[in-house]
């Protein structure tokens, strides 16, 4: 098989093509794992609402765990599903590497909760938010920086407001960090590419 030589035009249209093409995969792919994560957060915050407003029983807040579970089984899925379609570029690797520490440091502090007191939902609103406005600012992408950076203003409330009032908190943090920003980031993506 021959190669072509490029001229210079031609190579940096090449290039330019193939940051665009790479932006606009980014894109798409990142906004399903807000998304996903978003509603299973705020969905689990008002089951968590709800079981403790009408048992009044603590344990309920072991439904808190379905959100790593979940997250993980959903992770596996798209990495089996990912593997076989794309290559994994560098900045995918750096938005994985921000969630898997982010995403660890939040299961740890759950797990520690147990054994020592803990704000858990401040923390976690917190680590979460760091991590959104981080891969916002990764891939470039305003509304997700806004929404991670709005999460980290919300944070602190969480440990003035008590009782019912956390988990309603915490839901309304996700909404404004991931579901707000995934389905921005969804309609751009879906317009800007066709």
């Amino acid at each position: 098989m021959e190669e072509k030589q490029l001229n210079s035009e031609e190579s940096l249209e090449l290039i330019t093509r193939m940051i665009r093409q790479t932006r606009s995969r980014v894109e798409r792919n990142a906004a399903q794992p807000f998304l996903v994560m978003g509603y299973l957060t705020v969905a689990v915050s008002i089951a968590v609402w709800f079981a403790l407003r009408a048992t009044h029983n603590p344990i309920w807040h072991l439904l808190w765990f379905v959100i790593p579970i979940a997250g993980l089984f959903y992770n596996g899925i798209v990495r089996r599903a990912n593997r076989e379609k794309a290559v994994t570029t560098y900045i995918d690797r750096v938005v994985g590497y921000v969630w898997w520490v982010f995403g660890s440091a939040a299961v740890l502090c759950s797990l520690l909760s147990f054994f020592v007191r803990l704000d858990i939902l401040f923390i976690i609103l917190l680590t979460m938010g760091m991590g959104t406005t981080i891969t916002g600012l990764i891939i470039r992408f305003r509304p997700a920086t806004a929404g991670g950076t709005a999460a980290i203003v919300l944070a602190p409330v969480s440990l003035i407001v008590s009782g019912y009032w956390m988990p309603t908190l915490f839901a309304v943090g996700f909404v404004v960090m991931m579901i707000i920003p995934g389905h921005i980031l969804n309609y751009k993506s879906n317009h800007t590419n066709g």
